[in-house]
């Protein structure tokens, strides 16, 4: 009898006991929301979840496990989701990466991830690609050992995470060096502009009002900047090229940052209202970044006959211009590398 009770009492909680979720609980809280809302995809996913007046918001999604990208319509992070989760983050848009952190169950893949971005930020800089080679190697090695105890020293990781990330590892300095080598390759590519007459721009929209063109900085060498507000790698450069303008304040010199927004990460029914609402996040960004300089807007984004006759690809990418208007340098040193101030001592300027 005493065995028999003892059964049913195992039934009743096996009926009883909750079934596992088929979906992950996303919330959390954005301080200094950018858009009105934020979305959750990879390239066969995607999903919009609208955030409330304060920046919170909660939703579920059926996922499959993997990273996911979460995108404010500004700026974007990347995140681990799997069925059962129940994940809370909190983020302010003023230092996005530095402040994002999730707590809740299954959190510390995505914490991992976060912490992974800065580290990237602050080892994997321009500047590497500045060095000899025998130092480039020796760097990336250091760097790798890095990466290797962020992944080591991170506790309860999703199995995924793991193995994507032993793999990565593994393919870390090949990977490097083909961008180290690719880059070498580029310079000698762009050697063919140097000493001709500049590809121009004018009329172009000018955030201080009005328009302006290349001829009306003849006399003054122009570093240009060629950027978009989607571009995380050229907003990394923002605070660099600001400390650069300060130091050249009254020098013979021109510092331009021309816009080739063009509605992408925008929203909009038509090319029309996506294209429109890109030049006002261009104007916010400025407004909310500080920004210096000349800012301008190119008239015809990608296709605008500067961006095609410098043969732009990919941005961020910055130019130099002498005084008479012809090209020093059609794939200059960013703004955080030393070879800029190199450069401009070897100039003079």
């Amino acid at each position: 009898m005493k065995k028999l009770l003892l059964i049913a009492i195992a039934i009743v909680l096996a009926s009883c006991k909750a079934e596992p979720k088929d979906y992950v609980t996303l919330s959390g809280k954005i301080t200094n929301k950018y858009g009105d809302n934020i979305v959750i995809r990879t390239r066969e996913f995607s999903k919009t979840i609208p955030l409330n007046e304060d920046g919170s918001f909660s939703d579920t999604l059926k996922v499959k496990a993997g990273v996911y990208n979460l995108f404010d319509g500004n700026e974007s992070t990347n995140l681990f989701l799997k069925n059962g989760y129940n994940i809370n983050l909190t983020l302010d848009t003023k230092e996005f990466d530095e402040t994002i952190a999730y707590t809740g169950e299954g959190a510390e893949s995505s914490n991992y991830l976060a912490k992974k971005t800065l580290l990237e930020e602050a080892s994997l800089t321009p500047g590497l690609l500045d060095l000899e080679e025998d130092k480039f190697k020796a760097k990336i090695s250091e760097i790798k050992v890095s990466f290797s105890e962020l992944l080591n020293n991170s506790k309860n990781l999703d199995s995924i995470i793991v193995a994507n990330e032993n793999l990565n590892l593994e393919k870390m300095e090949e990977g490097l060096l083909a961008i180290y080598n690719q880059q070498k390759a580029m310079a000698s590519q762009f050697e063919k502009f140097v000493g001709q007459p500049s590809p121009t721009f004018v009329n172009y929209e000018n955030y201080k009002g009005g328009t302006t063109s290349l001829s009306d900085l003849k006399g003054k060498y122009v570093y240009v900047d060629v950027w978009a507000t989607w571009c995380g790698p050229c907003k990394r450069e923002i605070p660099f090229l600001k400390e650069v303008e300060h130091n050249y304040e009254g020098k013979n010199i021109e510092f331009v940052s021309i816009s080739v927004d063009n509605g992408r990460g925008f929203k909009g029914e038509t090319q029309e209202e996506k294209f429109a609402a890109s030049k006002e996040g261009w104007r916010k960004m400025i407004a909310d970044l500080e920004m210096g300089g000349t800012q301008l807007f190119s008239d015809k984004a990608w296709e605008s006959d500067f961006v095609q006759g410098f043969e732009i690809r990919g941005i961020p990418r910055f130019i130099l211009i002498d005084p008479n208007g012809n090209v020093v340098n059609a794939n200059a040193p960013r703004p955080s590398s030393p070879k800029l101030i190199e450069l401009f001592n070897e100039l003079n300027i």
